[in-house]
């Protein structure tokens, strides 16, 4: 049995401004400040001896590990994003980083979200993805549209009952 596995198919490359600045202060973070310390503490670990026994060493290695392997993805991903700004004209229609909300035509629950990039979204903030089942049903929808989706929860329909732009 191998650990291979299929790559993860391939998400939109745009972000907001606040989203690209975030993750530029992420990587410079990473590179100049987390990992020399880690570097250090790693050879401070390696220098007490037997590495197999050595917790500190082990955990050290394998943060060291995981930084690496970060720093990597972002040095790869930054270059590669098309930053978004500006407004569209017509703001009653959905866009990337629109402001919606939603009620749910069965139930009658309001919910609101903003579409985002897929390196920026955030569950707690009601940030979604533009790659979402959700956002890719809404998009290009209008201000009191109805419209399915296919949820995990299972096909749900929706009324736009308002669009922002921030």
């Amino acid at each position: 049995m191998t650990r291979w596995r299929p790559p993860a198919p391939r998400s939109t490359a745009i972000i907001t401004r606040e989203g690209f600045e975030k993750l530029k202060s992420e990587l410079d973070h990473l590179w100049h400040t987390l990992r020399p310390e880690v570097v250090k503490a790693l050879a401070a670990a390696a220098a007490e001896g037997d590495r197999s026994e050595n917790a500190e060493y082990t955990y050290r290695k394998k943060q060291l590990g995981e930084i690496d392997r970060r720093v990597r993805y972002l040095s790869k991903r930054i270059p590669s994003l098309k930053v978004a700004e500006g407004v569209p004209a017509d703001r009653e229609t959905v866009f990337f980083g629109a402001v919606i909300e939603l009620e749910n035509a069965v139930n009658g629950d309001t919910l609101r979200y903003r579409i985002v990039g897929p390196d920026e979204t955030d569950a707690k903030r009601g940030w979604i993805s533009i790659d979402s089942p959700l956002a890719q049903a809404v998009m290009k929808k209008k201000l009191d549209d109805e419209f399915e989706a296919e949820l995990p929860s299972g096909r749900t329909r929706f009324v736009i009952i308002a669009v922002e732009y921030e």
